[in-house]
């Protein structure tokens, strides 16, 4: 995106001053929210126990969307210096701090689900 253009220069006056533009630059994206969902559940991943509870995700798109939350200070990542090596991802406080968040949008949005 060009930084020069009207858009760009919307978005990050937004990003800037408006919180829940914010927010929702932090999780938007469906593969964000559930990273951090499995991770509030189970505390610690591996890579390869996130891809498979994540049926569809692409690597690439996995290793991008870890790499933005850990830019984010939502999850830290431990690498252990064995052969092969070893990598976990947990929660920071901060991505902790989402949890009431994400549970009233988790309520929010299965109020709009179509009664069975």
């Amino acid at each position: 995106m060009k930084t020069s253009s009207t858009n760009f220069q919307n978005k990050a006056h937004l990003n800037e001053f408006c919180g829940i533009t914010r927010t929702l630059e932090v999780l938007g994206s469906r593969w964000k929210v559930n990273i951090i969902a499995f991770l509030m559940h189970r505390d610690v991943l591996r890579y390869a126990e996130l891809k498979k509870l994540l049926p569809g995700i692409s690597e690439r798109i996995l290793s991008a969307k870890l790499k933005e939350l850990e830019k984010d200070g939502i999850i830290r990542r431990t690498v252990f210096p064995e052969v092969p090596p070893r990598v976990e991802y947990r929660l920071t406080e901060l991505g902790r701090s989402l949890e009431p968040l994400l549970e009233m949008m988790d309520r929010w949005g299965e109020s709009m689900l179509p009664a069975e």
